[in-house]
């Protein structure tokens, strides 16, 4: 199992009775990027927010691609099952025990969080995903009862096509997911009522299948 040292990573506690939110960046970001979002949404939940280990030119990121919306499908499943391992590793490292623990992503953080939730279900069963797109072409049969996804997509963002997003709301839902599709009339943002969308999802509100604000 992969040590917590082995991402770069902050840990910030929070109260118990709080999830624990894992925050994933999005290209060229860092771990405090989501602090902000992540306050928002649950303003008193403890916070573990590793970097991206892979350099673009500089920029970190979660997994390596072959060009602008083109994944390294290998890449993807070797950083989803080290970022699941090092989740698993900081519930120890911690001592989270079977606290609630929900991912929270944006851009390419959505896209390892959502490669997480389909690969290693022991890691990650709650995830909330903004400007995500499918990041596996065939994910494999997970058993994903009892896991819940909140995605929040924009009709017009250039860099995660709601194609590609629709697939992997389909490939969650075919698994078994409970999944809330959350779309706005923007680009590749989170926009405030996403956030208001989330923090209901976060809180237990089942909302719509779908929905658009």
């Amino acid at each position: 199992m992969t040590a917590p040292e082995s991402l770069e990573h902050k840990y910030v506690e929070g109260a118990a009775d709080e999830p624990v939110l894992l925050l994933l960046h999005g290209t060229g970001g860092g771990p405090d990027d989501l602090v902000p979002l992540a306050r928002q949404l649950s303003p008193a939940s403890a916070l573990l927010a590793p970097a991206g280990p892979v350099s673009e030119h500089g920029a970190a990121r979660w997994f390596r691609r072959l060009a602008e919306g083109v994944f390294d499908h290998e890449d993807v499943v070797f950083r989803a099952n080290q970022l699941a391992d090092f989740v698993l590793a900081a519930r120890e490292e911690y001592g989270l025990g079977d606290r609630r623990l929900v991912a929270i992503g944006f851009s390419n953080g959505a896209n390892i969080a959502a490669a997480v939730t389909l690969l290693r279900p022991d890691a990650v069963r709650e995830s909330a995903l903004f400007a995500a797109m499918s990041p596996l072409p065939e994910p494999p049969r997970e058993d994903l009862s009892g896991t819940r996804v909140f995605l929040s997509n924009g009709e017009h963002d250039p860099m995660a096509p709601l194609a590609s997003a629709e697939t992997l709301v389909r490939d969650l839902r075919e698994r078994g997911a409970d999944v809330v599709a959350h779309r706005h009339p923007g680009g590749h943002q989170v926009t405030g009522n996403g956030l208001v969308a989330a923090a209901g999802w976060l809180n237990g509100e089942r909302g719509e299948q779908s929905t658009r604000t």
